[in-house]
């Protein structure tokens, strides 16, 4: 058996040595060719196990319908013995594909509920390749495939490949740990035998203000919000008020339903004063990162709740007050400035293509409808199937974005991770995130060919720019902490 179509790079080639010897965890940039690592060391594996089989584990339907192709493309392996399974196949059939298949790309839902309904063994795998390893929590399926695999198989070799595991030593030492792996290959932009597959990507940072509507709403808001957190004091939150995030309240809830637990009643008052704190941190993110037409959104779903947290935050006259001013259609100044970016690179460049990330569904929905204004602008959703679009829908989209149908695609996370799509000339954030990992994906998506472009918009003063600089500290210490596991072999685990 055979590679076909692709010659291997030098740092795949090396990266492949560590991966025959150990259980190793794979970190390369988006687009610089993970899965033909795991193409190599499958036709290792094979050839050294003739009578073995791989097992390709991948997030996403759409994700293993991609890595599937690439192994018929790029092996000499008959196509009749890769095999595709998902969850529509019937148990009984995917039996039998278990058992005559060479080659299995599957998501992980899939193969541990065939694990533990005892359909399959992973005795006779030489292989299991773990696509976007981030992923491997410890009660996610990645995970309980991984050690099913460990114990189970007669010949057994772990490969987990990612763009990005995470921003701590700890959550990094977790996944490494979750996955048995022994050993760390990390490439990225400053390693000589990479550095010239990697195409220049620019970064703009583009501010914006927020109007003065805007910051009268949000002082009314922020008004409640502060003298919640003052009663919260109460109950042992000591940080400084200004300084409190989301994360210490969770923190706060959880050690306000303890002390319900040990039989506190005084505690049941904490724990809807956090609800009511989380409740509004939100509306005010909403605000500042997105726009009065989100917010009152928001504000809808807040009415059609039954709960105390909900009424004693609607019957406060400041936000009654905010409520009524968020009547008017006042446009964030994010999505003015984004339309002035975009309008202005297809005018320079018609066959330009733009993908916009953006957090949330009504707000890519606002923003599709004010590009749709402006000529020879032709902008598409791409959202998950939790928002009712089939996985057939988002291939179609992808293809035709990719053909050029439309030029402007819009999506969630879901366009951040592993879906082969085109490449685009720029990646516009409609607001910063604060996870290392998904940054890097977004990033990933431009300058695959040519040199690309990311564009971050960012509104001065709110959360956008704290969510931009927990970001790139994140990013700093992982890339800091994989070198360094690189340079020492991981102790066995």
């Amino acid at each position: 058996m055979n590679i076909r179509n692709f010659i291997p790079r030098q740092y795949q080639e090396n990266i492949l040595e560590t991966a025959k010897a150990k259980n190793t965890l794979v970190v390369l940039p988006t687009g610089t060719g993970k899965t033909k690592i795991a193409i190599l060391l499958a036709v290792n594996r094979l050839n050294n196990f003739p009578n073995s089989k791989i097992l390709i584990c991948t997030p996403t339907k759409p994700l293993s319908n991609q890595i599937f192709k690439e192994f018929i493309e790029c092996t000499t392996i008959s196509k009749d013995d890769i095999l595709l399974l998902t969850g529509a196949i019937t148990p009984e059939k995917r039996k039998n594909i278990w058992e005559t298949a060479k080659i299995i790309v599957a998501t992980p839902q899939t193969i541990q509920s065939d694990i533990e309904n005892n359909r399959i063994s992973l005795q006779d795998f030489s292989m299991l390749c773990l696509d976007e390893a981030h992923r491997s929590r410890l009660k996610y399926a990645h995970t309980k495939v991984a050690n099913e695999y460990i114990k189970q198989a007669r010949f057994p070799r772990i490969l987990a490949l990612t763009a990005s595991p995470g921003g701590t030593k700890e959550r990094i030492e977790e996944i490494c740990k979750n996955l048995l792996i022994e050993a760390v290959e990390i490439r990225s932009s400053i390693d000589e035998d990479v550095k010239e597959y990697i195409q220049e990507k620019e970064i703009e940072w583009v501010e914006v203000y927020l109007p003065e509507e805007y910051k009268q709403i949000r002082d009314l808001i922020k008004n409640f919000y502060i003298l919640k957190l003052k009663e919260l004091k109460k109950f042992g939150l000591s940080k400084p008020l200004n300084l409190v995030n989301k994360r210490d309240l969770l923190s706060m809830q959880n050690e306000l339903r303890k002390n319900v637990n040990r039989g506190n009643p005084a505690a049941f008052y904490g724990i809807s004063l956090v609800a009511q704190l989380i409740k509004l941190s939100y509306a005010l993110e909403l605000l500042e990162t997105q726009g009065i037409v989100i917010v009152r959104e928001y504000w809808k779903k807040l009415l059609s709740e039954k709960t105390k947290a909900a009424n004693v935050i609607l019957n406060n006259k400041d936000i009654a007050k905010a409520i009524s001013l968020c009547s008017v259609d006042i446009k964030h100044p994010k999505v003015i400035k984004l339309c002035s970016i975009v309008e202005q690179q297809i005018k320079n460049n018609p066959a330009s293509k733009i993908i916009i990330f953006a957090n949330f569904r009504n707000t890519i929905k606002e923003i599709i409808k004010n590009l749709k204004e402006i000529n020879n602008i032709y902008p598409v959703e791409l959202v998950g199937q939790k928002e009712g679009i089939t996985q057939k829908i988002q291939i179609e989209t992808i293809k035709q974005f990719g053909e050029g149908k439309y030029n402007i695609l819009v999506t969630t996370s879901i366009g951040e991770e592993g879906l082969h799509i085109a490449s685009a000339d720029i990646a516009i954030f409609y607001e910063p995130i604060a996870s290392e990992i998904r940054v890097i994906q977004r990033m990933g998506r431009v300058g695959r060919i040519s040199k690309g472009k990311v564009i971050i918009l960012i509104t001065r003063g709110t959360r956008d720019e704290a969510y931009y600089w927990s970001a790139k500290h994140k990013e700093k210490i992982m890339r800091k902490t994989l070198y360094k596991m690189k340079q020492h072999t991981l102790e066995k685990w």
